[in-house]
């Protein structure tokens, strides 16, 4: 079953944010979109490049009232040794969350349990908590911030737009669709 419109589940953990440790709950993705991106582990390859990529359009997701929060297995302690340590790492902004216990992983079905790593997932979140995106790599695979910060722009365009739908390649400003018995066989 897709995790699609579903309400987010319970947790609690803590995260490494502006040089404090926080308590971050489902209560905290609530009332604002929330992008939770996944990702393996610290002090790795292809992770520091996604999670820099974000910080660099942090501002932009900042701007549409969005807030990131970037999710591995690892301890909020680890997160904070790998901001104190890495030049990629020091331009992150947004909460980096710990989830050492993997509930979050689990939550979210993308915990890899014979390895204890979580896969490559982004998860897009409305203000009322429900999941309105969602994106799983394999592990080799990076993504891009900017892909995302466009269907973010969907997302929240369809949910202030009833009865309008987002084409492909749709961005800001663009023509949008209104399905109908009309439209059909016409595209």
């Amino acid at each position: 079953m897709s995790l699609i419109n579903t309400e987010i589940k319970p947790f609690k953990a803590t995260a490494y944010h502006n040089g404090k440790f926080v308590p971050v709950t489902e209560q905290s993705l609530k009332g604002k979109w929330s992008v939770v991106v996944f990702y393996p582990a610290d002090f790795t390859f292809v992770c520091p490049t996604e999670l820099g990529d974000l910080a660099d359009h942090y501002a932009a997701f900042q701007k549409m009232g969005v807030e990131i929060y970037g999710v591995s297995t690892d301890t909020h302690f680890t997160h904070k040794a790998w901001h104190d340590t890495s030049d990629t790492i020091k331009k992150v902004q947004y909460p980096l969350v710990g989830d050492p216990t993997a509930t979050l992983a689990r939550n979210f079905d993308v915990l890899i349990e014979e390895e204890g790593l979580a896969l490559r997932g982004t998860f897009v979140i409305d203000p009322a908590g429900k999941i309105k995106i969602i994106e799983v790599h394999d592990n080799g695979i990076g993504r891009d911030a900017k892909e995302l910060l466009r269907k973010v722009q969907a997302a929240q365009y369809v949910a202030s737009h009833p009865g309008e739908v987002c084409p492909a390649k749709w961005t800001p400003g663009a023509a949008t669709l209104q399905p109908s018995l009309q439209l059909v066989g016409k595209i």
